[in-house]
């Protein structure tokens, strides 16, 4: 099965969250099923500068007005097409925002070339990439939704689409004036094509074209069809709610493995977690956090109302109160990052504070805290959970999306049959979370009790094996459908 997939990000060439983490592994993972993926990506700075030895394959002399060419790399061990459009994607900044965190004012150009190059190498229009034509499409968030879109207004024979919501809070809505610039027929600006609240939608216009949908777990392929967490989308996808899927993310297991990762002080597996003593110590001088015999625990997060950040800040003192030391990496919104720094300077020894992302200490941090805390209002899948089932580090999260997917709360009668995996909470709120962290903190002054949840943890399957399955299913699914 040949599958072309197009993201806006694929780690480990570019990153800024899961959907890197997602588009980088499954297709790894589903060349052990017998399927394989072209992923057609940005030709971002960084993206260029990695793949030097890349061999041109297609030209396109006007991309939305733009000169452009598709370049083919192998990178460990993904097979790449590269959209090289300079004018649109060789510029400081990230993705999606420039220098001072703005989002650039074209990005709804720039994506929209990226799906129509998308759409453009599935139908093999321009000659395509080497003659080489995919079976089925699948297209990630709303920077490539438009793929499908193209491809229904197009006069070639349909080829499947599937489109995975990773996170539907974010749906690329601008106004109507970017419609001529699209490059669509004049009827596709309708209910049934791009048009979105008097504007047009990417997302939206993605979810109606493409054959089928997937979310990244089963609990939020529910909560999408309600007001509170459809984002005014529940309707169209109860209408689609036959074609929705709910597909948990998974990791990968090689780069996140603590009997071989290469960021961590000292490696261990279930077997000899006492190791995991020096990877604590690391991560307390990390972060200026003085020794004691209480609990560690971290923060791996975007600092945002979404992620719950505000609700945590709330439990600060508490938490202090407790004995907990608390060590928080990530930044987001300016006020929750003041919030944390001054707790930090209130509490020297019990909380430190690294305001930026580093995916090497993030690693050092699963490996040496005791506990990650993920109060989300709202998550999809969640990936940070997952790295911290695969390494003894025991999630205490909010009962919301893959979140409750994923881990197993540590009630009496999971703790009876050695199968909680970590603490969940719900309603969200700062109350639920503080019992949540009082409960945890209570299991951690049970250490064979908290060992048995680490273990089980680490027992648990978070590889992309099962969930490769389930997508490779439902391509196949797709194809019969194709030749019904």
């Amino acid at each position: 099965m040949q599958v072309l997939s197009v993201a806006s990000e694929v780690y480990p060439l570019v990153k800024t969250g899961g959907l890197a983490d997602v588009a980088g592994a499954l297709p790894l993972a589903l060349a052990h099923r017998g399927v394989e993926v072209r992923t057609l990506l940005p030709g971002y700075p960084s993206v260029m500068r990695a793949v030097g030895d890349a061999r041109r394959v297609m030209a396109i002399p006007d991309l939305l007005g733009e000169e452009a060419t598709v370049l083919e790399a192998h990178h460990k061990g993904l097979d790449l097409l590269i959209l090289d459009c300079p004018a649109l994607f060789d510029r400081a900044g990230g993705p999606y925002v420039d220098d001072a965190g703005k989002d650039h004012p074209d990005n709804w150009r720039r994506f929209a070339a990226l799906s129509k190059a998308g759409a453009m190498i599935a139908q093999g229009i321009a000659g395509g990439v080497d003659g080489w034509r995919p079976d089925l499409v699948h297209v990630h968030d709303w920077q490539a939704a438009l793929v499908p879109v193209y491809m229904r207004y197009a006069s070639e024979p349909e080829i499947p689409t599937l489109i995975t919501i990773h996170n539907i809070a974010f749906q690329g809505q601008y106004g109507f004036d970017i419609f001529k610039g699209l490059e669509l027929p004049p009827h596709a600006l309708s209910i049934e094509g791009v048009e979105y609240f008097g504007g047009v939608g990417f997302l939206k216009a993605g979810l109606q074209a493409s054959w089928a949908i997937s979310t990244v777990s089963p609990s939020y392929a529910e909560e999408i069809l309600t007001p509170e967490f459809g984002m005014g989308l529940e309707g169209l996808l109860a209408y689609r709610s036959e074609d929705l899927t709910g597909i948990v993310n998974g990791i990968d297991a090689d780069v996140w493995n603590p009997q071989t990762d290469p960021h961590i002080k000292a490696h261990y597996s279930i077997d000899t977690l006492h190791l995991r003593a020096a990877n604590k110590q690391a991560v307390a001088d990390r972060f200026g956090i003085s020794q004691g015999t209480g609990p560690l625990f971290c923060v791996i997060s975007r600092l945002t109302w979404q992620k719950g950040m505000d609700l945590l800040a709330e439990e600060v003192e508490h938490l202090v109160e407790a004995g907990v030391r608390l060590a928080v990496l990530g930044s987001g919104d300016h006020a929750l990052e003041n919030a944390f720094h001054t707790a930090a300077r209130r509490h020297p020894g019990m909380i430190g504070v690294i305001s930026s992302y580093d995916e090497p200490l993030s690693h050092l941090m699963q490996a040496g805290s005791d506990a990650i805390i993920v109060p989300s209002r709202f998550e999809p899948c969640g990936l940070t959970q997952l790295y911290g089932l695969r390494y003894g580090c025991v999630p205490v999260v909010a009962r919301t999306g893959g979140l409750n997917d994923t881990v197993i709360d540590a009630s009496t009668a999971a703790l009876a049959a050695s199968a909680a995996t970590g603490v969940s909470f719900s309603p969200i709120t700062a109350g639920t979370l503080r019992r949540a962290l009082r409960r945890a903190v209570r299991l951690f002054d049970e250490p064979k009790v908290w060992t048995a949840m680490q273990k089980q943890g680490m027992k648990s399957d978070v590889s992309w094996e099962m969930s490769a399955g389930l997508y490779a299913s439902l391509y196949s699914d797709l194809l019969i459908r194709k030749g019904a």
